[in-house]
């Protein structure tokens, strides 16, 4: 969830890649996640082009036009006691930007905001043991997206001023079918690495997205997410179990109450993701500009 960090993503073994790219397209995950796919148009746009796993993953993740939502709850455990330290709520707000040209990476705008919660009465947490307890807030992050060699690069553009970091993907966002109807996206992060501070972080997180054929369940865009790091400093360190699942929103009308209680009452900023790329610009030039800490 940290993610002013260095990412790195799961190498994609080339024999399942090939295997997945052919599943992808057979008639049985046309419509993973869709609407039946139209007849095609006499000219066909970027999207319409994209190769079926691109299109199928972007569409889920963030959305084909309209911004989309991805709630978040979940808990953090003591390890290796076990012990339910704290809950977690959160979402993330997506947009895309398809581009003019066929090819081309494409854009996926986002906000992302999770906090922590009372492990009893699930009450959002201002203060434990006297600390503040912060939100983990992202204002913006611009991932771009691109098919290279069989594989699903995503690129991360994130911070501001001279902060900006452009996060280059080493290894592709693994995926492969489960069944007839479902198909799982998945990426590891392994984590390792010096602090300011002459500490060092080190943690490791799995993103599994599970996109199923539309019809077969309620909700067919599904996340499950794993980290096993240390605890923020408030919280007195040492090292924990996040577990999140998510699933996907149309609007704040689906949001679960308490959530939403909190993005409006708190966060209402990240209930809409950045509009344009001109606004992430806007968004780097200044430290102290909204939604970053003062």
């Amino acid at each position: 969830m940290e993610m002013t960090i260095r990412l790195a993503r799961t190498a994609l073994a080339k024999a399942l890649a090939s295997v997945a790219i052919l599943s992808l397209s057979a008639p049985a995950l046309a419509g993973a996640g869709t609407a039946a796919a139209p007849a095609a148009p006499a000219t066909v746009n970027a999207r319409d082009a994209a190769p079926p796993e691109l299109r199928l993953w972007v569409d889920a993740r963030a959305g084909t036009g309209q911004p989309v939502h991805w709630v978040a709850e979940g808990g953090v455990y003591e390890y290796p006691s076990g012990r339910k330290l704290f809950g977690m709520i959160g979402f993330d707000s997506s947009r895309v930007i398809w581009p003019a040209k066929a090819g081309d990476p494409v854009i996926h705008l986002t906000r992302k905001t999770f906090t922590y919660t009372d492990p009893v009465t699930g009450e959002v947490l201002r203060e434990y043991n006297g600390k503040p307890v912060s939100p983990i807030a992202y204002p913006y992050q611009m991932i771009t997206y691109r098919l290279e060699n069989g594989e699903i690069m995503a690129d991360v553009e994130q911070g501001t001023g001279k902060a900006v970091q452009m996060i280059k993907a080493r290894d592709g966002i693994r995926y492969r079918q489960l069944g007839r109807d479902t198909v799982a996206f998945t990426a590891s992060i392994f984590l390792d690495f010096p602090l300011p501070s002459g500490a060092r972080y080190d943690a490791w997180e799995n993103y599994d997205f599970f996109i199923h054929r539309t019809g077969t369940v309620d909700e067919p865009h599904q996340m499950s997410w794993q980290r096993f790091g240390a605890l923020p400093a408030w919280a007195g360190g040492g090292k924990a179990i996040y577990h999140l699942v998510s699933w996907r929103v149309e609007s704040e009308a689906e949001f679960p109450a308490r959530t939403l209680e909190w993005a409006r009452t708190s966060m209402p900023m990240w209930l809409k993701p950045p509009a344009d790329v001109a606004e992430v610009r806007r968004l780097q030039q200044d430290a102290a500009g909204e939604g970053w800490a003062k």
